[in-house]
């Protein structure tokens, strides 16, 4: 029996998937590496905040590249700030989120190992916030597309 044999490709996706103000355009799909890695763009204007709760996810790791702009991520609790040329490898079950602080836009590489998130689930997440029309999203459906794409959402403190 014949294996397919990848053909190296260069930027597979031209999408810009719209995620509220944010935007992820992925360079490398697992479809592209035989699932072993995929790649974005992370695009996050000046002022804004992960429009997702805090989460995390226990079937890959997510490595950040800074590329411009300084991004802070919240690592199980601990702030981390990413400008260009920083890493960060967030391992797998670490709780996090980030936030754009700064005055300027922050463009960062997202890396996810092994390619078990790809670009369906921003494309999921972008059309429920643009199904509220700028009011809040439905929080029920946007915890339930986390899950189905292997995030698991963190509970909030219990006061």
């Amino acid at each position: 029996m014949l294996q397919e044999i990848m053909q190296p490709r260069v930027n597979p996706a031209d999408e810009m998937i719209r995620v509220g103000p944010l935007g992820v355009r992925f360079l490398i799909a697992g479809d592209s590496s035989n699932r072993s890695a995929a790649v974005f763009e992370l695009s996050v204007p000046a002022g804004q905040k992960l429009p997702a709760p805090a989460h995390s996810h226990d079937h890959y790791e997510e490595t950040i590249y800074g590329v411009s702009g300084v991004i802070t991520f919240t690592v199980d609790g601990k702030p981390i700030d990413i400008g260009p040329g920083d890493a960060l490898c967030i391992p797998r079950g670490a709780v996090h989120r980030f936030d754009n602080n700064g005055t300027q836009g922050v463009k960062a590489l997202c890396v996810i190992t092994p390619a078990a998130l790809g670009p369906q689930y921003f494309r999921e997440t972008a059309e429920v916030l643009r199904a509220a029309g700028g009011g809040l999203p439905d929080k029920a459906k946007l915890l339930e597309i986390m899950r189905r794409h292997g995030l698991t959402p963190a509970m909030p403190p219990q006061a």
